[in-house]
């Protein structure tokens, strides 16, 4: 299965594209484009052509982790929370998470709830993760 549009959109919005490389927050790694680590030092500079060529990577990458842990069936707007997601927790993260787990029992409304669980870095509520996560609760409840 393939992200949909909106779970793209989704990942866009919240990951905003930057073609400098920038730290989203003090205590975290360096990102470039959409989101991207992989390779980004602080010096890194990228083209819109380079930006979009590892959302592409990097969106992939989630899609096969979702596929790895998730053994339920999925409509697609589930899929596509659940690599946006992935995507932003890092797939080490996500299949071992709680919701995964959830999710493969049949708890679909048990897996729901668990997004919101996601909105913390260094023990930290981010009000931007808080939003995310209610954007992809909403995504995978829509039918």
């Amino acid at each position: 299965m393939k992200i949909n549009a909106a779970g793209l959109e989704l990942i866009k919005e919240f990951e905003q594209c930057r073609l400098v490389a920038y730290k989203p927050t003090p205590d975290d790694v360096w990102t470039c484009g959409y989101g991207s680590t992989d390779g980004v030092t602080e010096t890194t500079v990228w083209t819109a052509e380079e930006a979009d060529a590892a959302l592409e990577r990097d969106v992939a990458d989630a899609e096969e982790c979702v596929e790895k842990h998730v053994t339920a069936l999925l409509n697609e707007n589930e899929f596509s929370a659940l690599v946006s997601l992935a995507f932003n927790i890092g797939c080490h993260a996500f299949g071992g998470s709680t919701l995964v787990r959830m999710l493969n029992e049949g708890d679909f409304d048990g897996a729901e709830a668990q997004f919101k669980r996601w909105n913390k870095q260094a023990g930290r509520e981010l009000a931007g993760l808080t939003r995310r996560r209610e954007a992809e609760r909403e995504l995978f409840a829509t039918t």
